[in-house]
């Protein structure tokens, strides 16, 4: 009978041990599929970031421009006689006024001819006188001994006036208010008619010349304003356009424009450099973001911004760019007032990774 029952025994329990197992695999299965998402959960990583969150805004489109330093007046001081310098009245660097002078060449010889030229004109003028007296009054002499009287006197006038304008112009006078700057002879020298003997600068006011690529023909016009700062001498001032130029110099397409200083900057002189802003156009409800907030792409520049569903992710848009100005873009496609765009961590996210805003 023992023999009988053995193999049912055995039977049972083999069967009770495979059902266990079961039971077991199946809890063990259920527990895996429960850690899942917790193991999930912890490798997603979570960045921090800082964001900004965009208004509209209105912005400043400028021109940069690199310009020089110009008196407003300069010339070349020139002598219209020739001859030897006698005297020089103004050391380089003195302020002068209209008509002041300058350098005074040897004129003996032209004033004693001067004075010979008046004696005679004097002379002439007399006898025309007394020879008309005598022919209108007492009928003595001839109509032709009277003309000739009166031509005579007219040309020694003529000549007196020639010789004295000659002596005038050993002369040498400032043209207008100014600088004396440079002085180009000596005591002694001999110069030629329109040689050079020094030039005068009026630097009050000053003015600031510069080249305009010939693309912002359009937005250049008389009474722009500018921005003007001197590197050199850590100062900034303003100004306005006060020329343009008609035509486009072939060599670098580029037009001149002048600029008047609107207010001193001392300091300032003639042919220093200058960087010029000038304003091309003032553009309303702009979206403005720094410039440290774009990321390079494939497809050139994206920005992430920072989206809020069951949590805080970052999505990358891409962005058309605008004018920009210092740090500053106007994006003018893929961003919108209200959007918060990462600007400290952006080059960590990627998009579609969990971050964590700090800062707010």
């Amino acid at each position: 009978m023992n023999k009988s029952l053995k193999p049912h025994v055995t039977l049972a329990v083999i069967t009770a041990t495979a059902l266990l197992l079961a039971a077991c695999g199946e809890e063990e299965a259920d527990g895996a599929d429960a850690a899942t998402p917790t193991a999930a959960q912890d490798t997603r990583r979570i960045i921090n970031v800082e964001v900004v969150t965009l208004q509209t805004q209105d912005f400043r489109d400028v021109i940069r421009l690199t310009g020089t330093v110009a008196a407003d007046r300069e010339v070349m001081v020139s002598a219209e006689a020739g001859g030897t310098v006698a005297e020089i009245l103004v050391d380089k660097g003195t302020a002068v006024t209209t008509g002041q002078i300058l350098v005074r060449l040897d004129d003996d010889l032209l004033e004693a001819q001067r004075n010979d030229a008046r004696a005679q004109a004097k002379l002439a003028e007399e006898l025309w006188t007394r020879i008309g007296k005598l022919f209108e009054e007492d009928g003595i002499g001839t109509e032709s001994e009277y003309l000739q009287a009166r031509y005579t006197a007219e040309s020694a006038t003529a000549r007196y006036a020639l010789m004295e304008e000659r002596l005038q112009r050993t002369t040498i006078r400032a043209p207008f208010d100014g600088i004396f700057d440079t002085r180009l002879v000596e005591i002694g020298s001999v110069v030629a008619p329109g040689q050079a003997v020094g030039s005068v600068v009026d630097v009050d006011p000053l003015k600031v010349t510069a080249g305009v690529p010939e693309r912002y023909a359009a937005d250049v016009v008389v009474g722009a304003a500018a921005g003007v700062s001197f590197s050199d001498l850590d100062v900034t001032g303003t100004a306005s356009v006060s020329y343009v130029g008609a035509r486009v110099h072939s060599g670098n397409r580029t037009f001149p424009v002048e600029l008047s200083l609107e207010t001193p900057v001392a300091g300032a002189k003639p042919q220093m450099v200058a960087d010029v802003t000038l304003q091309r156009r003032l553009i309303s409800g702009a979206i403005v973001v720094p410039r440290q907030a774009l990321v390079r792409t494939e497809d050139g520049y994206a920005a992430f911004v920072v989206e809020s569903a069951s949590a805080a992710t970052a999505v990358a848009r891409q962005v058309t760019q605008g004018p920009s100005a210092n740090d500053r873009v106007v994006i003018t496609a893929g961003l919108s007032a209200g959007d918060r765009i990462v600007v400290v961590g952006q080059h960590q996210v990627a998009d579609g990774d969990l971050v964590r805003i700090v800062g707010e």
